[in-house]
């Protein structure tokens, strides 16, 4: 594949997400061309859609659902602000067949949050008012072919009538009520990830004003969200956590989520999880067989270990954040997996070097295979040079382990950016001996991408070691491991 056309799908993919999303034919374009590009559209959880554009804007339909000008501006939610009246089109309809006529109609009918769409009409008890959508329908040449004709079946005459709608805070939508409060011409749009009940932003400097009226419309519009923060810093290299602050609801921390049938728990605000690398987790996790060995080195609270030791494999799970090493033990146990799972508490480097190579020679000559994982990407490159001469000359037998090392790029061809980078580490060309998978679109020309490749032997057994305190890791820690079947 031409590093053009993978750099390409990335810069549409990423176009796309911040569009609304019944963009559908440009997101079936994204799709598409990632998929020629042997990469996957990245599976990202966030449900709070981007401004609508121009075009989509125009139309009867959008000057309908504008709340009132007064709440231009508002920093303190008043959802009683938030109430107007307009005229709508509806069909008087019989009683009897309005099921079916309903679902006849279904494409023009009025859809709003917490709205009937079929009223009644006072002092008829025998018909009752259809609400249209002034969208769709402006007379009665706008029904369909199909339409018409059910209509014509139930002997409906095509009369439409005015009715006047009560709108209130209660019929809009999140995007449309902060597009009705922030300063006009302003971006509206602010991407959340979902953990659990709590609902994560990133704010914008021009949206901070208004971060208490966000969290609360985000907790009213979106069912099951108890929480809303707004990140604060850029993620902590060391532990991979950041600051956050409480926008709304209870403040409780400890997520508990689901993601290819396991549960998980933690304190978010502790310990790093992000749940648009689902895909990326389940993808791994599909390569591995019943008795293969994983060695997790930043293992985080277990989205690869948990899953691989349910599979059936061994796992030698490892990281440096303390709380991320007590979630991950909390996690093995309540998915039952604690059996298969060691749990070290170091630095990543001192457990490539410590328990990674004591384990490696038999595992080795074992009939699973070794998978090394490595899913720190700000910094997992640069590890690779613990692998230098590992397990020192002479060569023993066995099947090297196979790696799969994460990095961020920046460059317009990023697969032979991380292969270039990958093998200079290593000490030893990987060009024609690795494949690279695009993860994920992280922002505009910056891509998640993983490389996997068995490790060669003549890096493993070299004679050359590279210096223990080369990586940017803070120093080692001491050593801790916890068999979790303790």
């Amino acid at each position: 594949m031409a590093p053009v056309m993978l750099r390409s799908a990335c810069r549409i993919h990423n176009l796309v997400k911040t569009q609304i999303c019944v963009n559908l034919s440009c997101w079936s374009l994204s799709c598409g061309v990632l998929k020629q590009a042997g990469a996957q559209p990245c599976s990202s959880l966030r449900t709070w859609v981007s401004e609508l554009m121009p075009e989509q804007q125009s139309g009867a339909g959008s000057a309908l659902y504008t709340p009132p000008s007064g709440v231009r501006g508002m920093t303190s939610l008043d959802r009683e602000a938030f109430a107007w009246t307009v005229n709508v089109p509806a069909l008087r309809l019989p009683k009897q067949g309005l099921n079916q006529l309903v679902k006849s109609l279904k494409r023009v009918i009025l859809q709003r949050p917490g709205m009937k769409r079929v009223v009644d009409i006072g002092g008829d008890d025998d018909h009752r008012l259809l609400l249209l959508d002034p969208g769709s329908v402006s007379s009665p040449t706008s029904f369909g072919d199909a339409e018409t004709e059910v209509l014509g079946k139930f002997g409906v005459p095509l009369e439409l009538q005015d009715y006047e709608l009560q709108l209130t805070y209660e019929n809009l939508k999140s995007e449309e009520v902060l597009r009705a409060v922030l300063p006009e011409g302003l971006d509206v749009t602010s991407g959340f990830s979902r953990v659990g009940h709590i609902a994560h932003l990133n704010l914008r400097d021009h949206q901070l004003p208004y971060k208490s009226l966000i969290g609360e419309v985000l907790m009213d519009k979106n069912p099951g969200v108890t929480c809303v923060v707004n990140k604060t810093n850029t993620i902590d290299s060391t532990y991979r956590n950041f600051q956050m602050e409480v926008l709304a609801g209870d403040g409780n921390m400890v997520a508990k989520v689901r993601e290819n049938g396991c549960v998980y728990e933690f304190d978010f605000s502790r310990v790093y999880w992000n749940p648009r690398l689902s895909t990326e987790h389940e993808r791994v996790v599909a390569l591995l067989r019943p008795g293969d060995t994983v060695l997790d080195v930043f293992a985080g609270v277990g989205p690869f270990a948990v899953p691989a030791a349910r599979r059936g494999c061994s796992v030698l799970a490892n990281d440096l954040n303390p709380e991320s090493h007590r979630w991950l033990l909390h996690n093995c146990k309540l998915n039952k997996a604690e059996r298969r799972v060691r749990a070290f508490n170091m630095d990543g480097r001192a457990f490539i070097r410590g328990p990674l190579r004591e384990e490696l020679p038999a595992l080795m000559r074992g009939p699973g295979r070794v998978h090394v994982v490595m899913n720190l990407p700000a910094l997992a490159l640069d590890f690779l040079d613990a692998f230098r001469g590992l397990l020192g000359p002479p060569e023993t037998e066995g099947s090297p382990p196979l790696v799969h090392c994460y990095g961020f790029s920046k460059q317009d061809d990023p697969q032979r950016d991380v292969t270039e980078r990958a093998s200079a580490n290593l000490g030893g060309p990987l060009e024609g001996r690795c494949s690279v998978h695009l993860v994920r679109n992280v922002a505009p020309n910056k891509e998640m991408m993983c490389i996997s490749f068995p490790l060669p032997k003549e890096v493993l057994f070299s004679s050359e070691t590279a210096d223990d305190g080369s990586s940017e890791e803070p120093a080692p820690k001491r050593q801790r491991c916890e068999d979790t079947t303790d």
